[in-house]
């Protein structure tokens, strides 16, 4: 499988709104793109300005996919303007847990 983890550092005063496109994002992304296993939003705690995104596909063309969906599209129209810096990390997924 294949992970990418968003790291988001935020414009300040800007934290709700983006919370509020992107948390639809990921729950449209689980509930209806079968290549992705999980679209995680993590606040950082002494840096609530910083966001990170942890997200696992089947592969890279799932990812591709993701990015042509309209939540995807509505989501980057919000979020765009409101970051001010961000990093991603590409990786392979060696082993997950389990589900209770």
């Amino acid at each position: 499988m294949y992970c990418i983890i968003v790291q988001t550092r935020l414009k300040p005063g800007s934290r709700e709104r983006f919370l509020a496109a992107m948390l639809p994002n990921a729950e449209a992304s689980v509930r209806e793109e079968p290549g992705c296993h999980a679209f995680d939003v993590i606040e950082d705690r002494d840096t609530p300005d910083l966001i990170h995104l942890y997200e696992i596909y089947t592969d890279q063309q799932a990812l591709a996919a993701h990015k042509a969906t309209p939540h995807y599209a509505a989501c980057r129209a919000i979020v765009n303007e409101l970051i001010a810096e961000q990093q991603v990390i590409r990786a392979d997924v060696l082993a997950t847990s389990p589900r209770a």
